[in-house]
């Protein structure tokens, strides 16, 4: 019998329980506020954290999720001819997301992504898209290859349409 069910990574929404004082994801703004303010705001309410478990509990990466919302104008003219004309448009916010460097290449950051857009998806809060601040060009480069767009105005400033994102999971 090859892989046990106990062998696959898994998320969960962050714990108590989970260490995560080894994660170091390369960088620095990223690795203090998953080691000191994650847990903070998932108390708090501001954020859900959620974590990549690996079969030996080590984390490999974590994600968060909050509300957020879009001013209708930021948006291509295109998107916003069939949008109600509403000041502000809800949406999500995929706030951070980063993979320990020692998990790095291995496909955990397209795994965390497709599992924050599936739970985006899943929500029953209206939302229009999803929305990503690359930290760099490198992060938004990995984002346009996952179907998001820049804003106009804001080119480290992404989204992709929930509509689309629904397709995804028929």
């Amino acid at each position: 019998m090859e892989g046990k069910a106990a062998d696959i990574p898994q998320i969960e929404a962050l714990g108590a329980h989970h260490d995560r004082t080894e994660f170091a994801c390369g960088a620095e703004t990223l690795d203090r506020y998953f080691r000191t303010q994650a847990g903070q705001e998932a108390r708090k309410k501001v954020a859900a954290p959620f974590v990549l478990v690996l079969a030996d509990g080590s984390i490999a990466g974590f994600y968060t999720l909050s509300a957020t919302a879009i001013r209708l104008p930021d948006l291509p003219e295109p998107i916003t001819r069939k949008l109600p004309r509403y000041p502000l448009i809800p949406a999500t916010l995929l706030g951070r997301l980063a993979v320990d460097q020692r998990h790095q290449g291995k496909g955990y950051g397209r795994f965390l992504l497709a599992d924050a857009l599936y739970r985006a998806v899943r929500s029953e809060i209206a939302s229009f898209a999803v929305i990503v601040d690359a930290k760099d060009q490198a992060a938004r480069r990995f984002y346009e290859r996952e179907s998001f767009q820049p804003f106009p105005d804001q080119p480290l400033k992404l989204f992709r349409a929930m509509a689309e994102i629904e397709m995804l999971f028929r």
